[in-house]
């Protein structure tokens, strides 16, 4: 089912569902661009906050996996491949997390994660 949003107006002079899903491209950079240009359509606002919330997120995690990674270095074998799996896992997951958020906003559609999609709400408000 498409958000009556995804189909109205957009300041940014491209279609809302497009902008929502450009908002993703690079992250908290284009978040942040969108969140600032968009001014009505409150679709494009909150993929735009999403995005923000979900990469500064990630980014989070990353330099918590980068620290735990440096502490698993000190165990010869079990440790590097412990790093190396974890670090993996991380990279698929948020390139498919990536790839769905766009998908999603693509379609028209305003698809919560759980615990940025709050945030996300609040800061598109």
């Amino acid at each position: 089912m498409t958000n009556p949003a995804a189909t109205g107006n957009s300041s940014t002079g491209l279609s809302p569902d497009v902008a929502a899903a450009l908002s993703y491209l690079l992250g908290p950079i284009t978040g942040v661009l969108f969140l600032v240009l968009e001014k009505q359509n409150r679709f494009v606002r909150f993929h735009a906050a999403q995005s923000i919330t979900v990469g500064v997120a990630l980014i989070a995690l990353s330099i918590a996996l980068s620290i735990l990674s440096t502490v698993l270095a000190f165990i010869p074998v079990f440790g590097w491949i412990v790093a190396l799996l974890l670090s993996l896992g991380l990279g698929l997951g948020s390139f498919v997390l990536w790839i769905l958020l766009m998908w999603r906003a693509w379609q028209g559609r305003e698809w919560e994660t759980p615990v940025a999609g709050s945030f996300a709400r609040r800061i598109a408000a």
